[in-house]
């Protein structure tokens, strides 16, 4: 009981020392339990959606897969008179055919694109009485033509629709034009897909190409008969090759579609909040260190008076945990407000969430707590072990608590040593020969390099402040000395300090050379690969209208056509791999120009001929002359004869096999031939200018797919990459502030602790001006030292890393200089601006009463 009265009054005593440590543990739980509650939110709204959706049995194709579109961009369906066969079926209440396909582009009259800028799927399908599930008619009414279609009221308010507009839908069967006459309301909240509704027939032959067919059977069970009875009974009723599933079963398989997406988001948003913990364990460990130091005298009297060193060591320890309590509770709170505001920023991005469907499980308070608790406590362990150890004698006497050379020794051996077992990985990341292996030897060089920076850094301290004073402080005379010794005064503070600053930095370092080089590297690639004068892709297969219309445009000298087809290859050594093979024009070698290690590419593209990777060639003892059997899923199998052998050197492409359309056309049914995924142009000789706005002119219709020139793709490349990068950096950015918080905390405790000090300099002389200058210059060098640390491993960690893609084909290192220099520069003004309040607190000290202080 004593110690907890004790730890309390310590802990009140310092309510205005704890608070940035508390801000700290605040933050990192805060981001935590943001990102669960977000991604639980997510969840609930795709539950909600999916479980609405779902009817009591499904019956659709045996190969359908929710998340998949065949090859041919037309979805699977089934006959009506499966449909017959299911209402016979004992149980079924109801059965409807259902409609629906997610390759499609809907366009107003502006051709502007109607479906969502996020990701979301744009559907089209028929309306039936099924949708009554999930949706309701709040104006007009449901599609009775071919002329009608009903849009949902989420995309009508977004791009501003009424009844009478008209839409085009854009599908690999064809384009249909109809005239709005109903909006439907999700009764659940809708994620962010644009939804168009037709009448059956209308739908089945627009999004099927053929009536009388349905993407899927929606059956309702007879009361007192359960979602599993009418599967079994369904099932054993039509046999064949169908897909069965009940309202449970389909919701899960949706949910798993989504589920990966979801994951993705969670554990790297985890991972940046991981960071921040661990940025805040450094300023924890320098707050619980500096407040033992200034209380050497009062645990010297503890100790003298009877308490033991575990009673000290227990009472430092429940400080920590009443601080770790606190900031947890408001990080908790917090956190909620994180997820909030995150949801409101998905929505102004085009993905509604509502507050809702806001979910707070148990576990994330839980999580929330125990962590923030956990990391503060283990945080405060070593500080406290030190307390524990201060003799009655020493403290009386303001010895401070001992001072271990023996220790500081093993502390630098240590250091060294994992920094040397770290740069050993690094380097034998470097010069690895599969990316595989050397990502392990990378991850490891990472963790090994930034403890061992960690643990050496009071060591590091005293070199490096030297330098940075040299160039820095020694224009500021003895103000500028006075800074110096007081970053070197304490070197283990002073690394701890740097180093929390260090972490955020050296992965900004390492990043920007993997984002640089990447781009670097791809801007290479297509400078010496790629003769194509135009590249036309999109987010949808390329539709054969905009493929005619691009063929049919003036001044282009040939059109490619690129296609990728299932299909399993067998090598001469009889192993099966199902990854696919290439379709394109002979003049795709001409676009593409990838070097070959055996045959001409070109060759590749004659009948019953194809080319293969170098590393399957090497794998399957493949050389040209060899024959493979390829069976092209949907159609007949074909041997066809090695014309080629690509070097897989390059990042273009890379392991593609190739064969032309005629030997695709010759064993694929032209029902099952798929769509382009990519097109490219050659211009006529002087006429690159006229062909470019003729083709962006001829594809206006059709807004889903880019018309880029070779500039146009380079420059995609690098806004692709930045936005990722700039992504990155906010995500970093709350362990930075953390870092500054530490700065903050460091200099204000530093202040208190030289108060006497700080007294005399007044009193002999020293102005507030110079005062605060001097620990602004304090500030700006712990800042700087932090920042080089960073920004060296990051480089060493990035260079490492463009080793590994090198081997992916990306072999251009790029350092981008101006964002290194800049991140130091800027560190100069984060030590300033860490330094404002307790330089400010400085100044206005009392001399007098500062010298007075014990």
């Amino acid at each position: 009981m004593t110690v907890l009265k004790t730890s309390l009054r310590n802990f009140l005593a310092h309510k205005g020392r704890m608070a940035l440590s508390a801000i700290a543990v605040l933050l990192s739980v805060a981001f935590v339990c943001g990102t669960l509650v977000f991604t639980d939110t997510m969840n609930t709204t795709f539950d909600k959606l999916f479980s609405v959706t779902a009817s009591d049995v499904t019956v659709s194709p045996a190969d359908a897969k929710s998340e998949e579109t065949p090859q041919n961009g037309v979805p699977l369906s089934l006959p009506a008179a499966t449909l017959d066969r299911v209402k016979t079926v004992g149980g079924v209440k109801s059965a409807e055919g259902a409609v629906s396909s997610m390759s499609v582009t809907v366009v107003d009259s502006a051709d502007e694109n109607m479906g969502s800028t996020t990701g979301a799927p744009t559907i089209a399908g028929n309306w039936s009485d099924s949708d009554l599930r999930s949706m309701e008619i709040t104006s007009g009414h449901a599609p009775r033509g071919p002329t009608e279609m009903m849009v949902d009221a989420d995309t009508a308010d977004k791009h501003h629709l009424k009844l009478g507009d008209e839409l085009r839908t854009i599908a690999q069967t064809g384009d249909v034009t109809a005239r709005i006459v109903g909006i439907a309301t999700f009764k659940v909240t809708n994620p962010g897909a644009a939804v168009v509704y037709f009448d059956t027939p209308t739908a089945q032959r627009q999004l099927l190409g053929a009536t009388g067919r349905y993407t899927q059977i929606n059956v309702t069970a007879a009361a007192g008969v359960s979602d599993a009875q009418l599967k079994r009974n369904v099932a054993r009723a039509l046999g064949g090759p169908y897909k069965f599933q009940t309202a449970e079963e389909n919701a899960d398989e949706n949910r798993k579609d989504v589920g990966a997406f979801m994951d993705v988001i969670k554990y790297a948003m985890l991972g940046f909040a991981g960071i921040a913990f661990l940025v805040g364990i450094f300023l924890i460990i320098n707050t619980f260190s500096m407040l033992v130091a200034q209380r050497t005298r009062e645990i010297g009297l503890m100790r003298a008076i009877g308490s033991s060193r575990g009673q000290v060591n227990r009472s430092v320890l429940v400080e920590a945990l009443l601080l770790g309590f606190v900031g947890s509770v408001l990080g908790v709170g917090a956190g909620v407000g994180i997820a909030v505001g995150l949801m409101k920023l998905m929505g102004a991005a085009g993905m509604e969430l509502s507050t809702r469907d806001l979910t707070v499980k148990a576990t994330t308070p839980a999580v929330g707590l125990v962590l923030g608790v956990v990391v503060t406590v283990l945080a405060a362990y070593l500080p406290a072990r030190r307390a524990g150890k201060v003799s009655p004698m020493a403290a009386l006497r303001d010895a401070g608590t001992p001072a271990d050379g023996r220790a500081g020794l093993v502390r630098a051996l240590i250091g060294l040593v994992l920094t040397g077992a770290g740069a050993a990985a690094l380097y034998a990341a470097a010069t690895a020969d599969k990316a595989t292996d050397g990502s392990l030897l990378l991850g490891l060089g990472i963790v090994l390099t930034l403890i061992g920076f960690v643990v050496i850094g009071p060591l590091l301290a005293g070199g490096v402040v030297r330098v940075i004073s040299a160039v820095l402080l020694r224009a500021f005379g003895p103000v500028g000395r006075m800074a110096e010794r007081n970053a070197l005064r304490n070197p283990r503070r002073t690394g701890a300090t740097g180093a929390a600053l260090m972490i955020g930095l050296a992965l900004v370092a390492c990043l920007s050379v993997v984002g640089s080089s990447m781009v670097a590297s791809a801007t290479s690639e297509l400078d010496k690969s790629v003769g194509a004068d135009f590249i036309v892709e999109g987010n949808q297969p390329i539709v054969p209208q905009a493929e005619q219309a691009m063929e049919q445009t003036p001044g282009l000298a040939h059109v490619t056509r690129y296609k990728i087809l299932d299909a399993t290859l067998t090598s001469p050594d009889g192993k099966a791999d199902d990854s696919g093979i290439m379709a394109a024009d002979p003049t795709y070698a001409d676009d593409l120009r990838r070097p070959t290690t055996e045959g001409t590419l070109k060759d590749a593209y004659g009948t019953d001929a194809m080319s293969v990777g170098s590393d399957y060639a090497e794998k399957h003892g493949v050389h040209v002359g060899d024959t493979l059997t390829v069976a092209f899923k949907g159609g007949r199998t074909a041997r066809l004869k090695v014309a080629a052998i690509t070097d897989d050197s390059s990042a273009i492409d890379q392991g593609a096999r190739y064969t032309s359309i005629a030997t695709m056309e010759k064993y694929l049914p032209k029902s099952q031939v798929p769509p382009n995924v990519i097109m490219f142009a050659k211009a006529e000789d002087g006429r690159q200018k006229q062909a470019y706005a003729a083709l962006k002119s001829a594809l206006k219709k059709y807004p889903t797919y880019q018309v880029r020139d070779q500039t146009d793709y380079k420059q995609e490349l690098k806004d692709q990459v930045g936005q990722l990068l700039n992504m990155v950096y906010g995500l970093l950015a709350l362990a930075i502030i953390v870092a500054v918080l530490g700065v903050v905390n460091t200099l204000a405790l530093s202040v208190v602790e030289r108060t006497r000090e700080i007294g005399l300099m007044r009193a002999i002389g020293l102005s507030r001006r110079q005062l605060r200058r001097m620990i602004r210059m304090e500030s700006v060098v712990i800042a700087l030292f932090g920042a080089l640390l960073g920004l060296g491993l990051g480089l060493g960690w990035g260079t490492t890393a463009q080793k590994l893609l090198a081997l992916e084909g990306l072999g251009v290192l790029e350092i981008p200089w101006p964002t290194i220099i800049g991140v130091f520069i800027g560190s100069a003004f984060v030590g300033l601006f860490a330094a404002l309040i307790p330089a400010f607190r400085a100044g206005r000290m009392n001399v007098l009463n500062a010298i007075a202080t014990e």
